[in-house]
């Protein structure tokens, strides 16, 4: 990271020259640059964007570690930890289970996250942002087209941030390679990817009890955090996964014209993941119990993970897309130990594989849209399926509505049936339901009312950590009752000349099973911001401040030996406002950003802000970075 810090401060006096506005030979050939909607991003699902290089509010909310708006997820104090979560989307289609340490898996790209590029020259993009003691935090991305045909990217992404408090250090690194490819006459296409991801957090257990005294009536004694206690300083975990993906199609029959078209396209897809999740610790936490090892505590948890899939697309002009696939998977997931108990014996592997068969269909005509996909495992040890159903009416480019309605049942995460840790309390075989998710939403979006998304979502077998009565640690759960969740999301921006009012709004409630599906029942955040061009706009301005806010619930706790968060009905956090103050730029193709964080924090004669119950939210700081592309 060093290397890095050095780079940038090299490259910080070429900012300060691009507002310059002078003429230049680049300024000259500026009517010979292609236009930016010839570089395209594309996603897995074949949707195309293109690069925007603008500074809106929505690029502020996006100035961030996850690189997107995270407004229904809190963060913890430190760069590059986890986030509890404060709204749910149920909106995974898996088959199988997930592997363990979700709450690690906010940074970590999927398949379905990862993008390939078509560019007409060379792109580079540049993020950087400062982060917490003795840390920053960077995304460097480089794509070019060798040719019409051919394209390739290689980025990566990476943090180290010590932090405020002892025991917190966060390292993460996320590579990432994409290669694309089409023949002149487009009918073969193909395409790959490797993502190579490691999250690695040292872990403190949260403050001791004493330390949340002093902490809550802001002692002035320990306005340095590190001087806080901390319920243990010898600990760390670590997830790590490596991803190879690739998928080809071939047009089989092709016809495009001026009347129509019919196509019919085959193809195939494998993906192959290697995941790890190990936590260890020096000497054992009383807090966790009683420990099968005197010191030197370490337990790997891994999944090996193989996918292919065989598939055929019909687009016709006359009837719409139909597609089909057939798929098979293997999956390995397990550790090296059996464990034999009093009360029973604890298995080292759930290892299997599955037949997998699905289809999807859209239409579009005259504004409406209808669109459809399923799945379901046909043989294997997990049941699963999934099934969805959408329509939707553009009444124009600014308004339209979508209706959609979604079914999904799936056995619960691998950490839920099987689990081994040196710790006696963390080992445990589960036979569990699945669990059976129905979602009907009705989305509107609209530049002159509001864009809003109405969702109603009921959950039957819900599984869930919590500690139990008479216990100290999490353990799984299945709630034998139904939850019911209803959650309404709006957003609405008003602007006066050079003002602006963003407001977002979401109201959600559980209907019932709230004792453990806990959420806050009102979050919001509005900004206020002036923007304009400067200097006979060769800067754009934009500054203003943000103000967030959730009602006080009973927010989820932290365990880090599982990198799980469990449901507590004990400790209500939340309730209180953060202020942000913003001033942001554009110069040419760079953004600028800097920020003083939680800055109500510095008037506060008593500190409630917490990310989890044990762990402080991060005092009041001055941030600042800058995302930079260049166009070569």
């Amino acid at each position: 990271m060093k290397k890095v810090f050095y780079v940038l401060v090299l490259l910080c006096p070429w900012v300060c020259l691009l507002a310059q506005n002078s003429p230049s030979p680049a300024t000259k050939l500026k009517k010979d640059k292609p236009p930016i909607e010839l570089y395209k991003i594309i996603s897995v699902n074949r949707d195309t964007t293109h690069v925007d290089t603008s500074l809106t509010i929505k690029k502020e909310y996006q100035f961030n570690y996850l690189r997107k708006d995270n407004f229904e997820l809190m963060p913890f104090a430190n760069v590059g930890q986890t986030y509890n979560t404060l709204a749910y989307d149920f909106n995974k289609k898996n088959l199988i289970p997930l592997f363990a340490a979700q709450s690690h898996h906010f940074n970590y790209l999927e398949i379905e996250d990862m993008k390939y590029y078509h560019v007409p020259t060379p792109l580079t993009e540049l993020y950087f942002k400062t982060a917490f003691e003795q840390g920053q935090q960077l995304d460097a991305f480089f794509t070019v087209n060798t040719s019409e045909q051919f394209n390739f990217s290689v980025a990566y992404k990476g943090v180290r941030s010590l932090g405020n408090y002892q025991q917190m250090l966060s390292s993460t690194g996320n590579f990432r390679f994409t290669t694309s490819y089409h023949t002149k006459d487009k009918r073969y296409k193909a395409r790959a990817h490797i993502a190579a991801q490691d999250i690695l957090n040292e872990e403190n257990g949260g403050l001791t009890e004493n330390s949340l005294f002093l902490f809550r009536t802001d002692d002035p004694e320990f306005e340095d955090r590190a001087r806080l206690d901390v319920n243990f300083e010898n600990a760390e975990n670590k997830l790590e996964g490596l991803r190879f993906y690739g998928e080809h199609e071939y047009d089989l029959l092709g016809k495009r014209d001026s009347l129509g078209y019919n196509v019919l396209t085959i193809g195939n897809r494998l993906s192959y993941e290697d995941k790890f999740y190990e936590y260890r610790q020096n000497e054992p936490f009383d807090g966790f119990g009683v420990s099968y090892e005197p010191s030197d505590l370490k337990k790997t948890t891994k999944l090996e993970h193989f996918n292919a899939q065989a598939f055929a697309r019909l687009e016709s002009s006359l009837i719409g897309e139909l597609g089909a696939f057939v798929g098979y998977t293997d999956y390995n997931y397990g550790y090296n130990t059996v464990l034999i108990l009093d009360d029973g014996r604890i298995s080292n592997r759930l290892k299997g594989n599955i037949v997998q068969l699905g289809a999807s269909y859209s239409k579009q005509y005259r504004g409406f849209e209808l669109s459809g996909e399923g799945a379901l495992n046909l043989a294997g040890d997990f049941d699963g399926n999934y099934l969805t159903a959408a329509a939707s009416f553009a009444f124009n480019e600014e308004n339209d509505v979508k209706a959609s309605a979604t079914i999904h049942s799936v056995a619960p995460n691998f950490n839920f049936l099987l689990y081994q840790s040196d710790y006696v309390n963390y080992n445990w075989q589960h036979d569990f339901e699945n669990v059976k998710t129905q979602e009907l939403k009705i989305e509107l979006r609209s530049k002159k009312l509001l864009n809003a998304t109405v969702s109603y979502t009921g959950i039957d077998d819900y599984t869930y950590f919590t500690i139990a009565e008479n216990d100290s640690t999490p353990t799984p759960r299945q709630f034998n009752e139904r939850v019911d969740y209803l959650k309404v999301k709006a957003e609405k921006e008003f602007s006066y000349g050079p003002f602006a009012l963003m407001n977002t709004v979401i109201f959600q409630q559980p209907l019932s099973g709230d004792e453990v599906l806990n959420v806050p029942e009102i979050i919001t955040r509005q900004s206020l911001y002036y923007e304009d061009h400067w200097f006979k706009k060769a800067l754009f301005l934009q500054t203003g401040i943000n103000f967030k806010y959730f009602t006080e619930y009973n927010m989820n706790g932290y365990d880090p030996v599982l990198a799980e968060f469990y449901v507590q009905n004990e400790t209500k956090l939340g309730g209180f406002p953060r202020l942000d103050l913003f001033f942001n730029a554009k110069i040419r193709q760079t953004r600028i950003y800097f920020k003083y964080e939680h800055i109500n924090q510095l008037f506060s004669s008593s500190n409630d802000h917490f990310s989890a119950p044990g762990y402080p939210f991060r005092d009041a700081v001055i941030r600042f970075g800058l995302v930079w592309n260049f166009f070569l």
